[in-house]
This record gives C-alpha cells, structure tokens and sequence, in this order.
C-alpha cells in the first residue's frame, strides 16, 4: 500500500475570478492514490484512500503568475451531508497541528505547527501550500466523506472561493 496520497488542485484563477466561481472548468482535482478513485479532472474528485494512509493537498495555478493557495479544508459531518452555514466538522491545516477534528481526517503534518513559512535568499516569506493529515481508522468503508475546499486567489472581496463537492472515502 503507498503511504501517501497526493491531490493537486488545478485552478485556473483568472477563469475563476472572472466567472466569481469555481464551476465551468476553473477547477480540476486529481490524486495519484492506487485505488482507482473516481471523478479525476472534476471538482467531484472522489478519493479512495486506506485507514492510516497520509492525504497531501496542494493547490496550483493554471497560469503560474497568478497566485492561488488553500486557505481551508474542513469536513462535513459523518453522515456525509455537508454543514450547511457551520464550519464544526472538522479541518485540516498545515503542517502538524491538533488535527482534522472529527470526522475528517487527523492532520500529521511534518513542518511544524500552524501555518508554516520559509525564508527565501531575498528574505521574503514564502507560504507552504501542502495540507496534510492521516485518514483515521473510524471511517466507514464505502461511504464518502465530502469536504469544503477554500482557495484564495489575490484579496479582495471575492477573492475566496470554495467547492464541497470532492470527498475522501475508505476501500
């Protein structure tokens, strides 16, 4: 079994921003897990992971001049309804914190607590843009356990924008 399973988020912000949305081809999700997930190249990427396994996102940009970033992962409940208007299920963060609180993933990251930066040559703080935690070993087999993704793309009023569609799910 890998250990880890990467999910890279493809984002063309320029589209997104234009749009105010995520829909229409601003967003495509993909992992390399060995368990044929389901809805690769979609927002509706459906992850099939193992209890234990380590799940990474990462967030790209289209356009490599245009900044996008994760700004929150949290979890809907365990019945796999999202929470509609209440952020309680569960989040994961960067680098290595409390954790996913239940019933998402228990975040285990390797990079310190919290947001995590590094000083570049120039001095200038760059932020790591991978969020990580391990599956727990209470989720149920075959049911998904969709999660709220958050982008953030420049600042401004609009300048966050999220989908609940994806979803982790044990084999």
């Amino acid at each position: 079994m890998k250990s880890q399973v990467n999910i890279i988020a493809v984002v063309d912000v320029i589209g997104a921003l234009s749009i105010r949305g995520l829909h229409d081809g601003n967003l495509c999700m993909v992992d390399d897990g060995p368990f044929g997930s389901s809805h690769q190249g979609t927002a509706d990427l459906v992850t099939i992971v193992k209890p234990g396994q380590v799940v990474s996102w990462t967030a790209l940009a289209v356009d490599l001049q245009t900044p996008v970033e994760i700004k929150n992962i949290s979890f809907a409940p365990s019945d796999g309804h999202a929470a509609h208007g209440q952020d309680h299920a569960g989040q994961a963060h960067r680098g290595q914190g409390p954790g996913m609180r239940a019933p998402g993933v228990h975040a285990q990251g390797a990079h310190g607590q919290g947001a995590h930066h590094e000083q570049d040559a120039a001095g200038e703080k760059l932020d790591l843009d991978v969020w990580s935690g391990v599956v727990p070993h209470w989720m149920t087999p075959g049911v998904p356990y969709q999660y709220r993704i958050e982008f953030q793309m420049y600042e401004g009023a609009h300048s966050v924008m999220h989908v609940e569609t994806p979803a982790l799910m044990c084999q």
